[in-house]
């Protein structure tokens, strides 16, 4: 299958940067947050996990701290970077545990639901 790749900007315009290799991340696991028709959960926020939002995801039903290991998934600890679901960042910031994001590594898409001004208030 061949991935449909919007502009790989990030929120200032620039290239996009890579949010994470270890562990690999993006929807395709490229390390990347990157904008895809195919990917319906909009993997394009790159985020620093903090315990309060690994918990918050899991009371969700979205556990990102327990390995998976059929899925090639470690889990996620405090402190890594993971792209991440605009729709849980979002639910975070409205429920006051939203992660840190790494700006250089969020895709410009993301402006479409989020303010600059309110990710640069994240900012990592």
């Amino acid at each position: 299958m061949e991935l449909t790749q919007l502009k790989s900007l990030n929120v200032y315009g620039q290239a996009l940067q890579y949010c994470s290799l270890s562990p690999k991340t993006g929807f395709v696991r490229d390390g990347y947050c990157q904008c895809l028709k195919e990917d319906p959960g909009q993997h394009t926020i790159c985020v620093q996990v903090t315990d309060d939002f690994l918990q918050f995801s899991k009371d969700q039903g979205n556990d990102l701290s327990t390995a998976r290991p059929e899925y090639e998934f470690e889990g996620l600890v405090a402190g890594q970077q993971w792209c991440l679901c605009l729709s849980r960042w979002i639910e975070a910031y409205e429920a006051g545990v939203a992660p840190k994001v790494v700006l250089a590594a969020t895709h410009q898409s993301v402006l479409e639901k989020v303010d600059l001004q309110t990710l640069e208030t994240y900012s990592v």
